[in-house]
């Protein structure tokens, strides 16, 4: 699970990993990283500013920040950017009415200064759903292939069943790892 991951994500002691978790409100942040915690996923409740789940393993602190994705806290997402080292965009990929408002607001997170060279994971969330588009179609649709100044992974996922988010996981650990070469 989770710890095996971190574990390999850093091997010297008192070493932190920053992670914003961004993405339109109803994505499945918050599911995401109660599934990320092993912590029950059945009863979640929309995010209202943020929360933080911070994970010990071996002398590594994973700290995640999953910040509310509704319009009103969208223009504040900008002030948590500071110091990270990986970002995690969650997408419903079964509101294909929102991939255009999804995608503004993803490509102007990247533009940030902050966020320079910070490895992207999307997460292409909701697979479980009959409706849900493919993450390969929501990648090109996010113009990902353009991104030129970070690495960059799309993964299908299901927060609710843990579908790919493993895969996820695995990708950021080799990211962390590639780095730290």
């Amino acid at each position: 699970g989770l710890l095996s991951v971190i574990q390999r994500l850093k091997g010297s002691p008192e070493q932190e990993l920053r992670i914003v978790l961004l993405g339109l409100d109803n994505a499945g942040k918050t599911t995401l990283l109660k599934r990320l915690a092993s912590e029950e996923v059945s009863t979640i409740t929309p995010t209202q500013g943020f929360n933080i789940k911070s994970v010990h393993s071996h002398g590594l602190k994973l700290n995640v920040w999953d910040i509310g994705g509704q319009r009103s806290i969208r223009p504040y997402w900008k002030k948590y950017l500071g110091s990270t080292d990986l970002l995690i965009y969650v997408i419903d990929s079964a509101d294909q009415k929102r991939f255009e408002e999804t995608g503004q607001e993803l490509a102007e997170l990247t533009e940030d200064e902050s966020l320079t060279g910070v490895p992207l994971l999307v997460f292409a969330n909701k697979q479980d759903l009959v409706t849900a588009a493919p993450a390969d179609e929501i990648a090109e649709g996010l113009n990902l292939h353009t991104y030129r100044d970070r690495e960059w992974q799309i993964q299908a996922c299901s927060a609710l069943s843990g579908e790919g988010v493993q895969d996820g996981m695995n990708w950021i650990s080799s990211q962390i790892m590639n780095r730290k070469k």
